[in-house]
């Protein structure tokens, strides 16, 4: 959730894009993971979607840095799995997708002002790299969503030692970061993927990723997969809502092309629960006019000392009235928040549900709202800004619970020794609900074999 920053690479965007082998070819590391992988796996709890097991512990066989090197004392920060109160029959049909912004490693040192409560130990990337894989691996999830991603080539030769591949979309503009999707081809198989910039549609140099996955089973379904990172700017509310907006509008439509395949949207979207933003998210509707557009993410009320300090501002008849007269649109502004410069309200076209406000956690972790209380800490903020979001046709089963803030305040700032970034990573274990693409599966099928018939 930071500002851009000039390049240092080679001027332009950046594009890349690893295919994804067919079922019928094996992964270039498939005999790597025959060898190595199976103790890795051994991180991932009972029950998650990896079938691998051992004895011997996964700290043995990471191949992303030497055995020596990795510390056995206890680690900073606990985490664990949450598991759903109604948990879906149809077991055998479940896929975990990670959501995290790993912190990129210019943006670590151009805003080292945020960071000044952590040791510089802690914050270089080697370091960093190899806590971040540390915490992927033990995991294990079958998708991977990563923002703020300015090492891809370094991160996919790590991730394609243990199973993955994976695509990359870098931001236009002097950025150096981008997204970055990784997934596991024994399990998937992408059938379709498209990046979006934002640019061309007048809503910055923020970039975004969507793709299609067919699952490796018997009984085959899709997903569509998506990752943003929403501009970070606190007071353009009108620019996030725009971003946002149009992801989801182009995520229906590659659902309805892949018949009516449900919907993940993962990312880092700089809004928080109590947002009007989340609102349009989880209600599918706003009236911008009810909002000062530089307060629509919510971002502005986050800084530690606030929210640590419990101290609560008291809205005057003075404040409400100022606010009030601050409710002010530009005709451009309304067009970037909606669509249209005539239109005052904003709707999407799905009923997105956020993964973790429905699997109910620990009040140590939580807001009233279910959300969890932090997703990211660093010396200017504090709070959630990261999330999982399904549409229909979906239904989270369990989550890997956040960090309680009496933690996070004992530690002072992320990144730290057992955190490679100043976001948490969010996993979220689904199950398609019965039923999901049986109705429709030959729509699906006359659109693979039209996607198939061009390449």
């Amino acid at each position: 959730m930071r500002c851009d920053a000039s390049s240092w690479l080679c001027g332009g965007h950046v594009s890349v894009a690893t295919t994804a082998p067919t079922a019928t070819t094996a992964s270039p590391s498939s005999s790597f993971l025959c060898k190595t992988t199976v103790s890795c796996c051994t991180a991932a709890p009972k029950g998650s979607s990896s079938s691998s097991s051992s004895s011997t512990g996964y700290e043995t066989s990471r191949p992303w840095y030497k055995q020596e090197q990795y510390s056995h004392a206890p680690p900073d920060v606990v985490r664990h799995w949450i598991q759903a109160e109604n948990q879906p029959l149809a077991s055998r049909d479940r896929f975990s997708v990670a959501s995290y912004n790993i912190l990129g490693d210019r943006n670590a040192f151009w805003h080292r002002d945020m960071y000044r409560n952590v040791p510089s130990k802690y914050l270089k990337w080697d370091h960093r790299r190899r806590v971040i894989c540390d915490e992927l691996a033990e995991w294990n999830p079958d998708i991977m969503c990563l923002q703020e991603v300015d090492k891809y080539f370094e991160l996919s030769e790590i991730l394609a030692k243990v199973g993955y591949v994976g695509s990359y979309k870098r931001r236009t503009g002097g950025s150096v970061d981008g997204c970055a999707i990784f997934w596991k081809p024994e399990n998937f198989r992408l059938l379709e993927e498209e990046s979006i910039e934002f640019k061309g549609y007048g809503l910055g140099d923020n970039v975004a990723q969507l793709s299609v996955f067919e699952t490796q089973k018997a009984e085959s379904r899709n997903v569509v997969i998506g990752n943003i990172h929403v501009l970070y700017n606190p007071t353009r509310g009108e620019a996030k809502l725009g971003q946002i907006r149009f992801l989801i509008s182009r995520a229906k439509i590659l659902s309805e092309r892949w018949g009516n395949a449900p919907v993940v949207l993962c990312g880092d979207f700089n809004i928080t629960p109590k947002s009007a933003i989340y609102k349009f998210l989880s209600k599918s509707e706003l009236n911008i006019m009810l909002y000062d557009r530089r307060e629509l993410s919510g971002q502005r009320d986050c800084h530690p000392a606030k929210v640590l300090g419990a101290k609560q501002e008291i809205s005057s008849p003075l404040t409400m009235i100022d606010g009030l007269l601050k409710h002010c649109w530009t005709d451009e502004e309304i067009r970037v928040a909606t669509g249209d410069a005539d239109s005052h309200l904003v709707v999407h076209p799905m009923k997105l549900n956020s993964s973790y406000a429905t699997v109910q956690g620990s009040t140590r972790t939580r807001d009233p709202n279910g959300e969890p209380v932090a997703t990211s800490y660093h010396s200017k903020f504090l709070g959630t800004v990261d999330y999982l979001w399904y549409s229909d046709g979906l239904v989270p089963t369990r989550v890997i619970d956040t960090v309680p803030v009496d933690v996070l305040q004992k530690i002072g700032s992320l990144p730290c020794k057992k955190v490679g970034s100043d976001h948490l990573a969010l996993v979220t274990e689904f199950a398609f609900k019965p039923g999901t693409n049986e109705d429709n599966k030959e729509t699906a099928a006359s659109s693979s074999r039209k996607a198939f018939s061009k390449l």
